[in-house]
C-alpha cells in the first residue's frame, strides 16, 4: 500500500498538492505516477480542498489531524484509519510529482529480499558532473552505508570525509550517496516510530529518520539510478515545468 501525505498548509509554498503542472493538480500527477507501479494510491490529507481534488481524479483520500509533526505520523494515522492489513506501507510525499514506479518497484524489492527490514528508503550514486557545489548543498542529503546495505548515517553535510585530500579532489577520491526520500515501513514498526521523541541527531540536522536510527531501528538502503524533483517553491514548480516540457 503508497499512502501519500499532503497538507495545505506550508511557509513556504501554500497550497502546494494543488499547484498545478503538466495541466494537472500536483497531488493528482503524484498518484498517477504510483498507479503505474500497479498498486493503489491514498492520499493522507488535512484539507477538504485537497481530497475532493483527489476524489474528482478517480483515486481515494483519507482525512487525518492537523497537529501531526511530520508526513509519516500522517501516514501512520491514514493506516490505522483505513484499516488495513497490509505488511508494508510505502510514503510518497506529494510533492513529488516525478517519483517513478520503477522506485516504488524497487523500494518493494527491498523487503522482499529481506524480510526482517524494519525500515526502507532509497539511495543513488552522486553524479561527480554536477560539480562539488551541486554535493556541499545541505538541502542535498547524503547517506553512508554498510556491505549489508544498512544505513549508517544521514546528513546535510559531505560524508564521507576524505581526509589527507584536497576537497577539490574529493570527487575523485571517494564515492558519493544521496538520499531518495521515499520510504517502506513494516506496518508493526511505522506504529512504534511515530511515538519515539526527538533525538538529539534529529534536533541536529532536521533529519526525521535519525530519530529512528537513534533509537536502534535498521534502514536498508536500495539503490537507484533515477533521482527525483520535490517541490518546495514556486520557483521549483516553474523549473519543474520546464523539465516536463522537456520529456514531452
Amino acid at each position: 500500500m503508497v499512502i501519500i501525505p499532503a497538507r495545505y498548509e506550508s511557509s513556504r509554498f501554500p497550497g502546494k498538492p494543488l499547484a498545478r503542472i503538466g495541466g494537472e493538480e500536483m497531488i493528482t500527477r503524484v498518484c498517477r505516477q504510483v498507479e503505474k507501479a500497479g498498486v493503489e494510491a491514498v492520499v493522507a490529507t488535512d484539507d477538504s480542498r485537497i481530497r475532493e481534488c483527489v476524489e474528482k481524479a478517480g483515486f481515494r483520500a483519507v482525512m487525518t489531524s492537523d497537529t501531526h509533526r511530520s508526513g509519516t505520523e500522517r501516514v501512520e494515522e491514514a493506516y490505522r484509519l483505513l484499516g488495513s492489513d497490509a505488511d508494508v506501507v510505502i510514503n510518497v510525499q506529494g510533492d513529488e510529482p516525478f517519483i517513478r514506479p520503477e522506485q516504488i518497484e524497487k523500494l518493494k524489492a527491498v523487503f522482499e529480499n529481506n524480510p526482517s527490514a524494519d525500515i526502507a528508503t532509497l539511495a543513488m550514486r552522486f553524479d561527480a558532473t554536477r560539480g562539488f557545489d551541486a554535493l556541499f548543498d545541505p538541502n542535498l542529503v547524503k547517506v553512508v552505508f554498510s556491505q549489508d546495505m544498512d544505513a549508517l548515517y544521514f546528513s546535510r553535510s559531505i560524508i564521507p570525509y576524505v581526509r589527507k585530500t584536497d576537497w577539490k579532489n574529493w570527487l575523485k577520491e571517494a564515492e558519493f550517496h544521496t538520499h531518495i526520500g521515499i520510504y517502506g515501513y513494516k506496518a508493526s514498526v511505522l506504529s512504534k516510530i511515530v511515538r519515539l521523541p526527538e533525538s538529539s541527531l534529529e534536533k541536529a540536522e532536521s533529519l526525521e529518520q535519525l530519530r529512528w536510527i537513534q533509537n536502534g531501528f535498521g534502514i536498508k538502503i536500495g539503490l537507484t539510478e533515477f533521482s527525483t524533483i520535490g517541490i518546495d517553491t514556486e520557483e521549483d514548480l516553474r523549473e519543474a515545468e520546464k523539465m516536463l516540457a522537456g520529456e514531452e
